[in-house]
């Protein structure tokens, strides 16, 4: 019996898409990617791996591949999840690995912090109003509160049944909960020119608005643990590979998933102009909780932390660090040595420039190479924020093609 409103077109085109996502699946190439993620994750690599992620999909649409038909939004969402999926794979698929299964996530409702962003200004010129001048305004971030909308989860699994069943299989997942960042929604409450003014001219309050977050998700966490709203295992940790033999460890109950069973990612990309000791200060001695209650942690996005490692080096349980564009190199290796995963952002922009120098970006990932090799450490090569390819999108099926060359040697 089909769930009432369903969008009949859309269902069947669902099904279509999620049979040829099920004959890739079923690929023998998954399980030996598998198995070299997981020896990477656990410090005993075979090979660099290579991801692709965040991707200007307007540019990729080649003959209406990526066109959406549905009407429904959910079956939409999913819709899309399943072509893009597709054509990652036929086209720049690297160490992508293909899931066997579809993942419907519980509606897990969130009140979040009460206070958000206050754009002024037109434009160019809009900056985010700086909320929080003094110690009383710390108070004005809430403590957040979460829920479960089991009537929501239940609409939906129905319709997934319908759309999947017999094709592929569905599985319930909770809320993949894993940005620990208090420094983005500080950046949107304050604007980062008010925030890191006041690191100097208010640092008492500057710290108890860190603690006040710290709170707030820690609040958050306890309410995902004690209601069963947490994720299984994760595929993904911010772009990156998350499979590992570690996790989710001993005593797991997939009906009450806990923190220590997931990976945490961390990041302060605001912090990137400030000293090392700052960063120990603001970020990584008031987050130390959070660190310290999940199983693995990556660090890291967009920031340069080739000058603050020693301070990196202090987060509990992490596994990988991201060593953006803007780090050098040589000193990001000797950094993290073979002690966790110099997980390397190549340059998105090399294939934003009026020409695409192939050679530049083979001896780009070459030189990345070689420098983990001789400081020991284990590297992952994940191309992230590709705002354009000037509308060619053969440049990214071309790096993809590169980079898996580099990485196998």
């Amino acid at each position: 019996m089909g769930v009432m409103g369903t969008d009949r077109k859309g269902i069947m085109t669902v099904r279509e898409l999620a049979k040829r996502v099920a004959e890739i699946a079923a690929m023998p190439v998954h399980e030996e990617r598998l198995a070299l993620w997981r020896a990477l994750n656990g410090l005993r690599p075979k090979r660099p791996m290579v991801m692709i992620d965040q991707v200007c999909w307007g540019e990729m649409n080649v003959g209406g591949e990526l066109s959406c038909v549905c009407e429904d939004k959910d079956l939409r969402a999913w819709e899309w999840r399943l072509r893009s999926a597709i054509y990652q794979w036929e086209r720049f698929p690297v160490d992508m690995v293909v899931e066997s299964f579809f993942r419907v996530h519980k509606a897990v409702r969130n009140t979040g912090f009460g206070i958000g962003a206050k754009v002024v200004g037109r434009k160019a010129t809009a900056v985010y109003e700086n909320q929080i001048r003094s110690m009383e305004d710390v108070g004005k971030v809430a403590m957040p509160s979460v829920t479960h909308d089991e009537a929501e989860t239940a609409r939906l699994m129905g319709l997934a049944e319908e759309a999947f069943g017999g094709v592929m299989e569905v599985r319930l997942d909770g809320c993949p909960y894993v940005g620990m960042s208090v420094w983005d929604p500080i950046s949107n409450v304050m604007g980062v020119e008010g925030a890191l003014y006041a690191l100097t001219d208010e640092p008492a309050m500057m710290r108890a608005l860190v603690g006040r977050y710290v709170s707030g998700l820690t609040a958050a966490l306890d309410q995902l643990e004690a209601q069963g709203l947490l994720c299984g295992p994760q595929p993904l940790i911010h772009c990156s590979g998350a499979w590992t033999d570690e996790l989710p460890g001993e005593g797991y109950d997939p009906g009450r998933p806990t923190t220590k069973g997931l990976w945490m990612m961390g990041l302060a990309q605001m912090l990137s102009t400030v000293s090392p000791a700052a960063f120990l200060e603001y970020e990584v001695e008031p987050l130390m909780p959070l660190f310290e209650r999940f199983g693995l942690v990556y660090y890291g996005c967009c920031e340069p932390l080739d000058l603050k490692m020693e301070e990196v080096r202090r987060i509990p349980n992490l596994r990988k660090v991201s060593m953006s564009p803007w780090a050098r190199k040589e000193r990001g290796a000797e950094g993290i040595r073979g002690d966790y995963v110099y997980s390397c952002k190549p340059n998105p922009a090399f294939l934003a420039m009026d020409g695409f120098d192939e050679d530049h970006i083979r001896a780009d990932l070459t030189e990345t190479r070689r420098i983990c090799e001789r400081h020991g450490c284990p590297v992952e090569f994940i191309l992230k924020d590709i705002t354009t390819v000037r509308n060619r999108p053969e440049r990214l099926w071309r790096w993809a093609e590169i980079a898996m060359e580099v990485a196998e040697g």
